[in-house]
């Protein structure tokens, strides 16, 4: 399937710059190949937060919340749905609590993976690193106030609505469990999206540092993720953007929703995707609706 793709060209530094890197080649794009029937989707950590009203103090601390429920309602529809009727795979990631337990699909898991490998050891706190610990948690994240919100949350989690596993959709807890699946589904390439791409994506349990060491490539779609921000960065999202650059640089390719949509309806019909479009262009050229899905990289 062919397909644009958005990658980072790191070189060559200018060394007659006053800052050489400016003159590393940027963001660039190209159509690339991908084969479908060994890539998956990967929907991570795509919850349903509650409101403000129910948890006030969860969203005082995880500021992205309110983004990822939107994209959840805006992007993840046309997306799923899109590769629900190919013949590409989609598998969810879970943590923070049961709420995927009974699944089909997580049961599906557990006895692909068979059991869990001896989880490494770990080191044994003092009071001085229990107390720097509890300093960091009052004073860092999430702020003392704000844990019986978090806490509370946590215990009622469960998937966003727009993200549900259907049918028999493979659900993985961690790493042993998505390499399973994987495994089963000659699966090599894997795509996330959800929440946060800086930092559940990246480096929680069957994240992309753990998968990438077993040999995937790791990609993500740049209109279904954002980012963990901080005061400096929350206006312009840079966090995400530096995000996004990091999986270009060190694991994979960044995909726009329109291209991936369109590429993948074109390839599901037998059609021909026109390669002379720009980045300019509304994705409808090639027959797709989901031209409000595409970003303007040169912005």
């Amino acid at each position: 399937m062919k397909i644009r793709a958005h990658y980072y060209q790191q070189f060559d530094a200018d060394l007659s710059l006053d800052v050489p890197a400016e003159g590393y080649g940027g963001w660039k794009n190209a159509w690339i190949e991908i084969a479908p029937e060994h890539t998956a989707l990967v929907v991570m950590h795509a919850w349903d937060c509650g409101t403000p009203e129910q948890f006030p103090g969860w969203y005082r601390c995880v500021e992205y919340i309110p983004r990822a429920h939107e994209i959840c309602r805006k992007v993840f529809p046309p997306l799923l749905e899109a590769v629900r009727a190919s013949n590409m795979k989609i598998f969810h990631v879970v943590g923070g609590g049961t709420y995927y337990n009974s699944y089909p699909g997580y049961k599906r898991a557990v006895e692909l993976a068979g059991p869990l490998p001896h989880p490494p050891d770990q080191i044994r706190p003092d009071s001085v690193l229990e107390k720097l610990q509890q300093f960091r948690r009052e004073h860092v994240f999430v702020g003392k106030h704000n844990e019986e919100d978090v806490e509370r949350g946590f215990e009622r989690l469960d998937f966003a609505p727009e993200a549900k596993p259907v049918d028999n959709e493979g659900i993985a807890e961690n790493e042993h469990q998505l390499f399973a699946l994987c495994k089963d589904a000659d699966v090599n390439h894997l795509i996330y999206i959800g929440f946060a791409i800086n930092w559940c994506l990246l480096a929680s349990p069957a994240g992309m540092v753990d998968m990438s060491r077993r040999g995937f490539m790791c990609s993500t779609i740049r209109q279904a993720v954002t980012a963990v921000e901080n005061k400096e960065t929350a206006r312009r999202e840079l966090c995400k953007e530096l995000a996004l650059w990091r999986v270009a640089l060190a694991y994979g390719f960044v995909f726009d929703a329109a291209d991936f949509i369109d590429a993948l309806r074109m390839h599901s019909s037998g059609g021909k995707l026109r390669e002379d479009c720009n980045d300019n262009i509304d994705l409808r050229c090639c027959g797709c609706r989901a031209g409000s899905l595409r970003t303007n990289w040169d912005n």
